[in-house]
């Protein structure tokens, strides 16, 4: 019995397609976590929510131009979890690394982000040469925060020096503290504050990072919905206000998604936070990047 098989248990199919698992590229899990929120709890139920939203947004993608039913993806469902973090991350770690054994790119959907780093670790080797893209209004590089070492605010430090990534580069960034920027520059985790998106533009961005990013063989995104304004995405477990609006992250993060985008994540949303307006946000993220995914696959 593999990991999928005996961690997985199925919650509903992500956007209502549902190929085979030996058929599939991607495979959808969720991960129905957030034990160590620190502000707003409930993002256990983001999973649920967002799968739920993917049921009712239409599968063409016009930035992508094509439909998702076109995209061979598979939901395994939801990912054991436990109010110990440490067992959950490891769990996400094990499931990962049964989906990476049979080939095919894990795409998560949370959730706390602390799930990431069990992606990460699940990897294994391969994660050194990976590039990672965080879009988060926050840096996450805590070296521990209200008595946690491993929590939403402290796992990016942690795939920092316990994964050692090929790189990590964060955008959206607009809410740190000084410890969090004097450990960046001390490693060298790079950043693009949403200020300076604000200033030079959403095509410029893309310039930026895809010349930061050619030296990459592998790349992995993960996107904490609270990079996206309140305004656009209200539910989220830690919200920050002057983000970036929808469009702005679709038009950096799908100009971004190539053939060496090897998963990504979607994470932090935290329903009950709102009428389903970021669930509904997530998802078409979800698809678009998909959508682009798979037509860079077929290039």
């Amino acid at each position: 019995m593999s990991y999928i098989e005996l961690y997985c248990s199925h919650q509903g199919v992500f956007g209502g397609i549902q190929k085979p698992f030996d058929k599939a590229q991607y495979v959808v899990f969720g991960v129905p976590f957030d034990a160590t929120s620190t502000y707003r709890t409930g993002a256990r139920f983001g999973p649920t929510a967002i799968r739920l939203a993917s049921l009712n947004i239409e599968t063409y993608s016009f930035r992508a131009e094509k439909d998702l039913e076109d995209v061979p993806l598979h939901d395994a469902g939801d990912s054991s979890v436990s109010m110990n973090a440490k067992l959950t991350v490891d769990m996400c770690k094990l499931v990962t690394a049964d989906i990476i054994s049979e080939g095919k790119a894990p795409i998560a959907i949370g959730g706390e982000h602390t799930a990431t780093l069990g992606i990460l670790q699940g990897m294994g080797e391969k994660a050194k040469k990976t590039a990672v893209v965080s879009f988060d209004a926050h840096l996450d590089v805590r070296e521990e925060f209200l008595g946690l070492t491993l929590s939403h605010a402290t796992f990016m430090r942690l795939i920092s020096e316990d994964v050692g990534p090929a790189k990590i580069f964060e955008v959206g960034t607009r809410s740190v503290c000084q410890e969090e920027l004097d450990y960046a520059k001390e490693v060298g985790i790079e950043f693009i504050p949403t200020l300076q998106i604000k200033r030079e533009g959403a095509a410029k961005t893309v310039r930026t990072l895809r010349q930061k990013l050619s030296p990459y063989e592998r790349v992995y995104f993960t996107v904490d919905m609270d990079v996206l304004d309140p305004a656009f995405a209200p539910a989220v477990q830690n919200p920050e206000s002057d983000g970036i609006s929808t469009g702005e992250l679709l038009d950096i993060v799908c100009a971004l998604c190539d053939s060496r985008v090897v998963g990504f994540d979607v994470v932090e949303v935290t329903p009950i936070y709102d009428q389903g307006i970021s669930a509904v946000a997530a998802a078409k993220i979800v698809f678009e990047m998909l959508c682009h995914l798979e037509k860079s696959r077929k290039i």
